[in-house]
């Protein structure tokens, strides 16, 4: 029943049959790669550089929130800030990253020996570059960046300069790498599994990103029409959004958030596979509830289409229509808090170990928990006319993407990396890390709950007295945050790519399952040419 691999062939190595390839070398490699792990590092390696530069205009915006007045930036450019850091962030680091590790482990899991349409899939990672330099130049062009919010909401983004066409133009080239991405994940999952790997046996992993894609083609269309009407607004005369040609500037908050809040979820549900894969290894069970979990993740889908205008209790909604969204966004923390359920009962009890992974991931919990709970109290129209626009929300949303989908990505990191580059990382630097990001996320963003609660709107240059002290407290927070990310790549990332380190075992963790660990590490540059033969868990192959 083990993990045998006796016959290299079988599994990896290249003198199985007519279409093995030796491997390419130098740049070749890279632009034309079609290996689904090379194109995997690739979205890795970008979306850690956006996120750095990410991290750097947040940084600026947190230096110039330090103390009461202007400092550094006027507030103009410190919209720019908000703005671009809320675009780059979303499109240009989380989502990706999420690409990455799909690209990386899916094929692995399932048996495939790639993605199923191998060119698009590079096509789909290289649209990424140019776009993602469109959006950063907007700060060199006349007006500067966009400075309408991430959101980019009319009428603000009706009067911008010539960087919001090359912004729109960006993301409508990111969004359509995004689809592509999506199919290519939707047919692998769909076509490509291992015989004997039935959908009810996937690792969540996949299942979590089989659902994730499917939102990915639903929303990203209803995205690129609601930036479409703004550029025909800008420059054709339409009025869509303009209220003097009879528009309406509101219509835009519904259309963007009919694509926002699934966006949310697109965000999230890839990392709730992560966490699964995670815990039960380091707990040594089964994850508690897999078909519940499964049920869970198609629910929180297909609720998320429901819950758009809790975003817009503010914009003059009547009172049923504030009470169905209001009731509908208590509805989809159920199906959430059936994953915490889950993860917390697959511990319970088990020969639980506290390695880096298992660390990152039990800081999820805590952390995305909290999240969880401070979204329930804006969910409440009264509250959320109260707390709307101020840092409550930043606080919020920071909890869920930071605390979520970062932390979740750094469990699943430290928990494939031996499997990406054949060395495991230092535990100990790993768990400085931890405990580095861990505190420093809860010192930046856990008061930012309290300036909200008092009244202190976003997107705002300066702000009065009486909020100055917490403003240090978090800007201090928010520097050792950023230096811990920057740690994490020179002391973790770069010694295991370059080699350094233990050379890691086939199977570093114990109690992991999973296709992915009956191949040697690293993982060779072709695996599961010929379809590999599966004990009846669906979790090993039988030589």
């Amino acid at each position: 029943m083990s993990a045998v691999l006796d016959n290299p062939g079988h599994v990896g190595g290249h003198d199985h049959g007519d279409h093995a390839h030796p491997t390419p070398t130098g740049w070749r490699r890279w632009l034309y790669a079609t290996n689904h792990k090379d194109i995997g590092t690739l979205y890795l390696l970008f979306s850690f550089t956006m996120l750095m530069v990410g991290g750097v205009l947040a940084l600026l915006i947190r230096a110039e929130l330090f103390q009461p007045g202007l400092q550094l930036v006027n507030p103009e450019l410190f919209n720019q800030l908000t703005t671009m850091h809320g675009l780059i962030m979303v499109f240009g680091a989380i989502m990706p990253a999420f690409v990455g590790f799909a690209n990386w482990m899916i094929p692995l899991q399932i048996g495939a020996s790639d993605m199923a349409f191998a060119r698009m899939n590079n096509f789909s990672f290289w649209l990424l570059v140019p776009a993602a330099i469109m959006l950063v130049a907007g700060f060199f062009m006349p007006g500067g960046a966009p400075a309408a919010g991430w959101t980019l909401y009319a009428p603000l983004s009706l009067q911008m300069g010539m960087s919001m066409d090359s912004s729109i133009f960006a993301l409508h080239i990111m969004g359509a790498s995004s689809i592509m991405g999506a199919i290519n994940v939707i047919v692998t999952i769909l076509n490509m599994r291992a015989p004997g790997m039935t959908l009810m046996k996937m690792p969540m992993f996949c299942w979590t990103w089989l659902i994730t894609a499917y939102l990915l083609i639903a929303v990203m269309p209803v995205f690129a029409g609601a930036i479409t009407m703004t550029l025909t607004d800008r420059h054709f005369g339409t009025s869509f959004f303009n209220p003097a040609g009879g528009g309406d500037p509101v219509m835009y908050q519904h259309i963007f958030w009919f694509f926002g809040h699934p966006e949310v979820y697109i965000m999230i549900l890839p990392a709730f596979g992560i966490i699964s894969q995670v815990v039960p290894a380091f707990a040594r069970k089964k994850l508690f509830g897999y078909a519940s979990m499964v049920y869970a993740v198609a629910a929180i889908a297909i609720l998320s289409f429901i819950v758009w205008a809790h975003h817009m209790f503010t914009t003059g909604m009547p009172v049923t229509g504030q009470l169905f969204f209001m009731y509908a966004t208590m509805l989809i923390s159920v199906p959430t808090a059936v994953k915490i359920f889950n993860w917390v009962a697959t511990m319970w009890r088990g020969s639980m170990t506290f390695e880096t992974p298992m660390l990152f991931a039990i800081g999820f919990i805590f952390v995305f928990a909290i999240g969880g709970f401070t979204g329930l109290i804006p969910a409440i129209a009264p509250i959320d006319t109260q707390i709307q626009d101020t840092y409550y929300i930043v606080a919020h949303f920071h909890y869920v993407l930071v605390a979520g989908s970062l932390f979740a990505m750094f469990a699943g990191a430290y928990y494939w990396l031996p499997k990406w580059t054949g060395f495991m990382y230092s535990e100990r630097r790993g768990q400085i890390h931890f405990w580095w990001s861990m505190i420093s996320f809860n010192i930046t963003f856990f008061p930012m709950h309290f300036l909200g609660l008092a009244g202190m709107p976003r997107r705002y240059a300066d702000y009065p007295m009486q909020f100055a002290d917490f403003n240090m407290i978090v800007s201090i927070g928010a520097f050792g945050f950023g230096f811990a990310q920057v740690y994490f790549f020179l002391f973790v990332v770069l010694p295991a790519m370059r080699g350094r380190g233990v050379p890691a075992p086939q199977r570093p963790w114990d109690g992991a399952e999973g296709l992915e660990w009956e191949v040697p590490s690293p993982a060779p540059f072709h695996t599961f040419e010929n379809p590999p033969k599966l004990d009846e868990t669906a979790t090993r192959v039988i030589a």
